[in-house]
């Protein structure tokens, strides 16, 4: 479904965070895309408004007038026998499905609803198999969902609330905007995107203010949120957004960072979950995180008893590395070197037996904050890893995993893609022509179809070949795949030819 248009002087800069990152190396960085996203999206709004339909009251009084507004005119529209009969089996499902709480309940449809297509099909995206566990356990929502939406006119309800909609966006693009800017002004850089990884925040009125989902899948970060009286949780957005920027550089050094597991010994009776307990680098991520938020606290110039509070409350947690990330963040803040290049240093000076004494000497609190950010849950495959070693710029060891992937004949077109991308930071046009042709044969993923079709039309502008590149951006708005990130790629090469930086022709 195609939302509502805007004059064209709010799109894309209204909408669109300007937090931007090269696209890719090789392909230029004269055109440059928003790292984040703030968007709506009608699978989500479907699914949150059944749920509503069916009673989902949590944070109702908290909610935008709109919530209730929407909630009415579907139990207006759902009058007719067959709206009734679509309302009422819908309804069975969803009772059938409860969790113990409504943290939970909610959790699961909102991994349903960001891996399906738009309504009315509301298709998955991708295979079953590759799923999150607990969309899994609601994918015969879909079917059902998909009636309601026809016979009670959700389309036409989505339709009419698109300018309250888009509203939400313009009231809260700066607050983010200006979040995220600074965060990446006090880590001194501006962290590259790479095509194929996204984050995209979506509104939803529907959604419960008090309650943030967040989403990793692959290398793509999405969050589902709601204004609350207090406006949006812009601590949680944040926290996301660290982790979309600091999990690709943790990867990048995951030798470094394995030597540390030791550490791991201290926090088995900790508050933690079960994953932080298991595994090195998640630990490591979530303590530098906490420990960049604790400095943050207040903004840059708050209180330092509170930056000290909020740093010992996290290493009570169970984040036994945060005080030692706060202790360089200090002098980080006072020198000129930005954190992708200081966490090098950072790593290698950590003495081990320090931490671990130190971590021995803590007092647990008896529960931890529930992490915001949720992964996919399904185990990692070669390509997986592939395209993780890929947006961390390890280019030769992402194309090592992609051609083993390739030699036990899996994940085929995800396997090109991943070797056309990396041909590409190579400087290597003509293999990324051939292998992202090669993608397009072997894949059925929209997204992959989608960017294979933009890059080849960036590769044909570059060799001046127009009319060939407006096949392509027209083919990618085609493909099937409705991110805003591929949407606005591909039309802004409609509407002018991609410029790649000098001497990089």
């Amino acid at each position: 479904m195609k939302r509502s248009k805007y004059p064209s002087e709010f799109v894309p800069r209204l909408l669109k965070l300007v937090v931007f990152g090269c696209v890719c190396a090789a392909l230029g960085t004269a055109q440059q895309t928003p790292k984040v996203t703030l968007d709506n999206n009608a699978a989500v709004f479907t699914v949150l408004a059944g749920m509503n339909a069916c009673g989902f009251d949590e944070d109702l009084d908290q909610s935008p007038i709109l919530r209730t507004q929407v909630r009415n005119e579907i139990a207006a529209a759902a009058q007719t026998p067959e709206a009734q009969e679509s309302l009422a089996r819908w309804c069975r499902f969803y009772m059938d499905h409860q969790q113990p709480d409504a943290a939970r309940q909610l959790s699961q449809y909102i991994s349903l609803a960001l891996n399906l297509g738009d309504p009315p099909d509301l298709t998955p995206k991708i295979r079953e198999s590759d799923l999150p566990p607990d969309s899994v356990y609601v994918l015969g929502a879909v079917p059902l969902l998909r009636n309601l939406y026809n016979t009670a006119g959700l389309g036409k309800i989505w339709q009419k609330h698109q300018p309250d909609l888009d509203k939400l966006l313009r009231t809260y693009h700066e607050p983010v905007a200006n979040l995220l800017f600074s965060t990446d002004i006090y880590l001194k850089q501006q962290m590259s995107s790479y095509v194929g990884r996204s984050f995209i925040v979506y509104i939803d009125p529907m959604n419960p203010p008090g309650q943030v989902n967040s989403r990793n899948y692959a290398d793509d970060y999405y969050m589902v949120v709601a204004p609350g009286p207090n406006g949006l949780k812009l601590d949680q957005i944040r926290h996301t957004y660290l982790h979309y920027i600091l999990d690709p550089l943790a990867l990048k050094r995951a030798n470094t960072i394995a030597r540390m597991s030791p550490i791991l010994k201290t926090v088995q009776s900790a508050p933690l979950e079960q994953s932080y307990k298991n595994e090195i680098s998640l630990l490591l991520t979530e303590s530098l995180i906490r420990a960049i938020e604790a400095r943050l606290t207040g903004g840059e110039k708050g209180p330092e008893a509170a930056k000290e509070a909020a740093v010992d409350h996290a290493m009570r947690e169970g984040f036994v590395l945060s005080r030692y990330f706060y202790e360089q963040l200090q002098a980080f803040e006072k020198g000129p070197v930005g954190l992708k290049d200081a966490l090098g240093d950072w790593l290698y000076n950590l003495y081990l037996p320090k931490e671990i004494k130190r971590a021995q000497e803590l007092t647990w609190e008896k529960e931890t904050s529930p992490e915001i950010l949720r992964r996919s849950g399904h185990q990692e495959n070669l390509i997986d890893q592939a395209e993780r070693q890929l947006a961390a710029g390890n280019t030769l060891g992402a194309e090592k995993l992609a051609r083993e992937s390739l030699d036990e004949k899996k994940d085929e077109g995800r396997a090109l893609f991943v070797l056309a991308r990396a041909a590409t930071q190579h400087g290597d046009m003509e293999g990324a022509r051939e292998y992202f042709n090669r993608t397009l044969a072997a894949s059925t993923d929209p997204k992959v179809l989608a960017w294979c079709h933009i890059y080849l039309g960036r590769i044909s502008d570059i060799t001046d070949d127009r009319q060939d590149a407006l096949k392509h951006y027209m083919a990618a708005l085609n493909s099937g795949d409705t991110g805003p990130d591929t949407k606005a790629a591909a039309e802004r090469g409609l509407k002018e030819p991609f410029q790649p930086p000098k001497g990089k022709k």
